[in-house]
């Protein structure tokens, strides 16, 4: 699986009630031919104690000639790309600080 840990791309992305919400992109990575971003919205990336609070996972996909991202209704592909990036996240925690 190809991974990256992305700095400070932002995106804003339209929910299916037309509601602009932007989006930290923090990491991608690519499985089995599909694209995957893990994203935090901007106004809650941060909870009360200064953790990075959850994020979403939206995949890829070509709709009607277009790239657009969408969330993932399957939930064994869901629970896969989530282990996915937890374990990558995992990683990059610092502990020493």
């Amino acid at each position: 699986m190809d991974e990256n840990i992305m700095d400070n791309d932002f995106f804003t992305l339209t929910d299916e009630e037309g509601n602009e919400i932007e989006f930290e992109l923090v990491a991608e990575c690519e499985k089995d031919g599909n694209k995957y971003f893990a994203m935090i919205p901007v106004e809650d990336d941060k909870d009360n104690d200064g953790d990075v609070c959850e994020y979403i996972v939206l995949k890829l996909v070509e709709e009607d000639g277009e790239e657009v991202l969408v969330t993932i209704d399957d939930d064994d592909e869901l629970d896969d790309i989530a282990d996915y990036f937890d374990d990558l996240f995992s990683q990059e925690i610092d502990y020493d600080a």
